[in-house]
């Protein structure tokens, strides 16, 4: 695998006549590298599910879902319901931290990623697909929050994990000392 110094996640890469490709959705390479033909996606919506954390082998992974609901105004100047999507979210490595810390059931969130179908058999043992998405980065929606940013300190200097991102409600938030003196406009 020349040109790849490590993959970070639970799948393994296969060659093909192309390159390598990831066998599922779940590869980080390292050096910024990602796999070949992934569908680069950002998502605009809603957390719709309080996010689950889970163990996969020797990793962790944060996973919720997300609806992004599209809206027009109709003729007489009312808005009306537009499409839907709604994507699974997998984070892995450092965003699991961050997201489980920060983002609930409800937070508007922008996500980035690389988007996949992901097949299985049901309970009845249909087949099934499902859109899912491998995040890269996930944040507040900050035209519909506002959040308070806070960085993440080293592992080996603190191990206890930190927020990255507080979300609050716009209407509630503190504009006390914080705002004194920075302008109103850009």
């Amino acid at each position: 695998m020349a040109g790849i110094d490590r993959i970070v996640g639970c799948c393994g890469l296969n060659e093909s006549a192309t390159g390598w490709i990831a066998t599922d959705g779940a590869a980080e390479t390292g050096k910024g590298m990602s796999a070949m033909f992934e569908t680069p996606l950002t998502v605009v919506g809603n957390i719709v599910n309080d996010p689950i954390r889970r163990e996969v082998g020797n990793h962790e992974v944060m996973k919720f879902r997300v609806a992004s609901n599209s809206r027009r105004r109709g003729a007489d100047g009312t808005w009306e319901a537009g499409n839907s999507l709604f994507v699974t979210v997998n984070c892995w490595g450092k965003l699991v931290s961050g997201v489980g810390a920060s983002l609930r059931k409800g937070s508007a969130v922008i996500v980035v990623g690389h988007v996949y179908t992901s097949e299985y058999e049901d309970r009845d043992g249909n087949r099934r697909s499902a859109v899912e998405m491998r995040a890269t980065a996930v944040g507040p929606d900050l035209s519909r929050c506002i959040a308070r940013v806070e960085k993440t300190v080293a592992a080996d200097t603190d191990p206890t994990p930190r927020a990255d991102v507080e979300a609050v409600d716009p209407d509630q938030a503190d504009h006390g000392d914080d705002a004194a003196g920075l302008p109103m406009t850009a």
